[in-house]
């Protein structure tokens, strides 16, 4: 059994703006800690998988750091997307540029950005997912067990008799819920957060795409004839341009019968808005997350963010303040879901000196 692993790193990250950019996106940032965070996620691999099965699916404009930063993973390994077209076509490219190598190989698939702290538990959960998976055919996707009624994830909900150690059938997939529906999924114990950590074959993979997304298998069957051929990219271009964008889960996890779950019982976040960053941050007597050179006064429960500039805050509370170099963002704690809007703006007027 020949494991390989494929890292998710084309998002630009755009709720942590203006820290992340389209250079330099939250993957390739240091949020904590010395590492960047796709530095700690191929970490948490090398215990199991080799380097040289390790692939990055990024883009253009971002490879050139990520194998700065990445430096023992080869060259070839680093995957371009022409265009973003979400995680559907993103796990289809890697899957057929795998399968060229061993065609029933197990997959590990993980975003770039999440935050793990139990690296041997990891470890362990991974490497039950991955006997399962190969013996079983299954796509197995990680849970994680809520600890609050979060209303920024998706829920998986499984039938609680586990088929084998640690792995139950998936029952159903909900998209991010209201408050109520959250605190429900809570209370009911059969709920967990859809982690986007999956591992399969490769194979088994590229059946379902070709039973459920007929119109991606195609392409990536166009792209698959040239592999090493001078037309790759061409191909690849206009395979690209024609995908709809659509996600792994919508377009194959919902609507597979070979769903499992493994419950991922270490520490994770996804660490997905500024919010999260001041959640999982140390703070201060008044509940304060500080960063850098920055005077307080009758401040509380916030998060200021400013290694580069003085920063005064003053009888303020609940409050994200980023201040970079070139631009500031301030917002309450509560609305850090809604910095992508700022993304959005400068998109549309074409601001492009501040993306």
């Amino acid at each position: 059994m020949e494991i390989f692993a494929v890292i998710m790193a084309g998002g630009i990250g755009s709720r942590f703006w203006p820290r992340s950019k389209e250079k330099t996106p939250k993957q390739l940032l240091r949020i904590f800690g010395e590492n960047t965070m796709i530095q700690d996620t191929v970490n948490r691999l090398t215990d199991i998988v080799r380097k040289e099965n390790i692939f990055i699916v990024t883009n253009k404009i971002q490879r050139g750091e990520i194998l700065n930063q990445l430096k023992d993973i080869p060259a070839e390994n680093i995957i371009e997307e022409p265009f973003g077209r979400n995680t559907a076509a993103c796990v289809g490219l890697a899957s057929i540029i795998i399968s060229h190598k061993v065609k029933d190989a197990v997959v590990i698939v993980l975003p770039a950005d999440h935050i793990i702290s139990n690296k041997e538990l990891f470890g362990k959960t991974i490497l039950n997912a991955v006997d399962f998976a190969f013996n079983s055919k299954g796509l197995v996707t990680i849970g994680i067990k809520p600890t609050r009624p979060e209303t920024g994830y998706g829920y998986i909900q499984i039938n609680e008799t586990e088929i084998s150690e640690n792995i139950s059938k998936v029952l159903t997939f909900a998209e991010k819920p209201n408050y109520a529906t959250a605190l429900r999924f809570l209370e009911s114990g059969d709920f967990f957060w859809n982690s986007g950590m999956f591992i399969w074959r490769v194979d088994i993979i590229l059946e379902e795409i070709k039973s459920f997304m007929p119109d991606l298998y195609e392409g990536l069957e166009k792209i698959r004839n040239e592999i090493n051929s001078p037309k790759y990219n061409e191909t690849l271009t206009n395979v690209y341009g024609m995908l709809r964008s659509v996600s792994i889960d919508y377009g194959i996890m919902e609507k597979s019968n070979k769903v499992f779950l493994t419950k991922g019982e270490f520490s994770w976040s996804d660490v997905g808005s500024w919010e999260e960053v001041y959640q999982l941050s140390p703070k201060n007597d008044d509940g304060n997350a500080i960063n850098g050179n920055v005077f307080l006064d009758g401040t509380s429960d916030s998060f200021i963010y400013s290694p580069e500039k003085f920063t005064a805050a003053i009888g303020i509370e609940n409050l994200i303040v980023i201040n970079t170099k070139d631009a500031l963002l301030i917002c309450r704690r509560d609305n850090s879901q809604d910095v992508k809007k700022v993304v959005d703006f400068l998109k549309i007027n074409k601001l492009n000196e501040h993306l």
